[in-house]
């Protein structure tokens, strides 16, 4: 055990490792948490190859970008682990997984309590297993206690301390190639500038803001002088398009300032957010993939989401917190982790006012140029 600040206890690396695989199923956001923890493993195990059990987005994320992640192998079907829509669990499409990973000296278990994860990662036959648990989940050979309030960052990196991988980040990042702002160009041209990127989507539609509250905000800042990209995948279309119709029709003429996005590639779409001079959304990928790339955030929080995934700064982040503890239909206390999820989906942070969010987007605006202008005033001193 060492001495180096960390979460929890560091202990020793394990010796002759020489390829980890580390799970992390889910979405954009899930793997993101995971970033430092992986930044941290590669640090400790600088020999290692470092292979991402992952999602075919998280493979689009990580293409030809620098990163510690040697590769990445997309998941199978699996209950628990990778659930996606239509696809049904095949055992011997996980046999052809399992037998195509190769051999795995330290398996990662980053993808939550474990009741399926980590029989999962022992299906690797690894060496050494390291990774959260739950009271009914299997025993890996170090473990971490799940408890569903804790910051998903903070848990990553308390399991790979227990592999003796101490915190060399604490924050995701993720490098901005010059071919991700050539892609983004294409969306974005004929947009004025500053640019503020609206994310008006979530995956738990609980966490999602009323779009009549996005589309003010977006009209006061297209007042200001912004452009305005409204982002979101295919299967958000109908919100994006909600959502930019309810801006246009409250800003009139200036209808050509908000521009809907709803096709871009991931390439793009790293783009496009390292552009912006502002992020607004809820708590959702976008979001932290808009902190990850550099770019100033607001971000719609529930309040137990800021305990599991809200920023740790202040400086480039602000976040509105609904205080919301019961639905909003039925009265059932959604701050307990011991309760089953009710059947309703009504927003929890619809109580978050329009003024409050609108405040910190143009003060994160008004700091974003107050900072070009200090740098484009030490390069002109530079040329002289």
């Amino acid at each position: 055990m060492t001495n180096t600040p960390a979460v929890g206890p560091v202990l020793e690396p394990w010796p002759d490792v020489r390829r980890i695989a580390v799970l992390r199923g889910g979405g954009l956001g899930d793997l993101l948490f995971a970033v430092p923890a992986i930044q941290s493993l590669k640090a400790a195990y600088p020999d290692a190859e470092l292979v991402l059990l992952g999602t075919r987005m998280h493979a689009e994320l990580f293409a030809d970008r620098p990163s510690p992640i040697h590769q990445v192998l997309q998941l199978p079907p699996a209950r628990g682990v990778h659930e996606p829509k239509g696809k049904p669990f095949d055992e011997a499409e996980q046999r052809e997984f399992f037998d195509s990973v190769g051999p795995v000296d330290l398996a990662v278990q980053v993808h939550g309590g474990g009741r399926w994860s980590n029989p999962f990662v022992q299906r690797l036959k690894p060496r050494y297993t390291v990774g959260s648990r739950t009271e009914d989940a299997v025993e890996l050979d170090r473990w971490v206690p799940f408890r569903y309030y804790q910051h998903e960052v903070v848990r990553a990196l308390e399991v790979v301390g227990l592999a003796g991988a101490a915190p060399v980040a604490l924050e995701p990042s993720v490098t901005v190639r010059e071919q991700d702002l050539v892609a983004a160009e294409e969306h974005l041209f004929g947009l004025p500038r500053p640019l503020v990127v609206v994310h008006p989507s979530a995956t738990d539609p609980r966490r999602r803001w009323p779009a009549e509250k996005f589309a003010e905000v977006i009209a006061a800042v297209v007042a200001d002088g912004a452009g305005v990209a409204v982002i979101g995948s295919p299967d958000e279309q109908e919100l994006v398009d909600r959502v930019t119709a309810l801006s246009r029709k409250r800003v009139g003429d200036a209808s050509e300032q908000v521009r809907p996005m709803t096709s871009l590639s991931m390439s793009a779409l790293c783009g496009v957010l390292a552009s912006c001079g502002v992020f607004v959304g809820n708590d959702s990928g976008p979001r932290h993939l808009a902190r990850a790339v550099g770019a100033p955030a607001v971000g719609i929080y529930w309040m137990g989401n800021v305990i599991n995934a809200g920023p740790l700064g202040r400086w480039q982040d602000r976040v509105l917190i609904s205080w919301t503890t019961n639905c909003p239909v039925c009265g059932v206390d959604v701050t307990r982790e011991d309760l089953p999820r009710c059947e309703h989906d009504d927003s929890f942070v619809a109580s978050v006012e329009v003024d409050a969010v609108l405040k910190e987007t143009r003060e994160l605006l008004a700091h974003r140029r107050v900072r070009a202008g200090e740098h484009a005033q030490r390069a002109g001193h530079g040329q002289q």
